[in-house]
């Protein structure tokens, strides 16, 4: 190869190298969160099958096109679900803000919570929020891809229901990118604060 051929070679490496080069410095750096925490993969969720309190069907199709955020609990809990739907009730219109999101609450209690109860339930908080569940045989499966758990404790009518109090969030092509996690400042119980969940959604949205 003579010396003109290899200049010519090495200016192409040297162009291909800094096109890389620009390209690092170029991409976003990963937000700073409050509350939350990227996953280090989006992960597509694997098939699943709920019924919503309209009775139709709710499954990955239903995640796709628009930004989800779903967490797990029950009609009946009262404290921690409550309290959650009412500060997604208030921090609704803050997450929407950069684009569409739905609220997804997914009943770990198909024993008790029908179709009409969820429907009510919903129409409290926000009749634009989704409201599903399914048998357990359903359940299980895809808390555990969510990242969240749930039992029974108690017997008979009477029992109640631990489970997770996080949330994730879903990307518009329906793969899970991110968890918002309950934190303590040291002076009180761990908790989900609106302003600094809709601050991060907002962030994650833009990456």
């Amino acid at each position: 190869m003579n010396k003109m051929a290899l200049a010519v070679v090495g200016a192409v490496m040297l162009m291909g190298l800094g096109i890389v080069t620009a390209a690092k410095w170029q991409r976003p750096s990963p937000p700073v969160l409050a509350t939350s925490f990227i996953f280090p993969e989006a992960r597509p969720l694997a098939p699943f099958h709920l019924a919503d309190q309209h009775g139709q069907v709710f499954d990955n199709s239903r995640l796709l096109g628009h930004w989800s955020l779903m967490f797990i609990g029950f009609t009946s809990c009262p404290d921690v679900c409550p309290t959650t739907m009412g500060k997604l009730a208030a921090a609704y219109d803050g997450m929407n803000a950069k684009a569409p999101l739905q609220v997804v609450f997914v009943s770990v209690d198909p024993e008790r919570d029908t179709q009409a109860k969820l429907a009510s339930y919903i129409e409290f908080f926000n009749p634009e929020f989704v409201a599903a569940t399914g048998p357990h045989s359903d359940l299980y499966p895809l808390t555990r891809q969510l990242g969240m758990i749930y039992s029974m404790v108690g017997e008979g009518d009477s029992y109640t229901i631990d489970h997770s109090a996080s949330m994730v969030l879903i990307d518009p092509e329906g793969r899970k990118v991110a968890v918002v996690k309950p934190r303590s400042d040291g002076q009180s119980l761990p908790q989900i604060r609106l302003s600094e969940m809709v601050s991060d959604i907002q962030a994650i949205q833009q990456l």
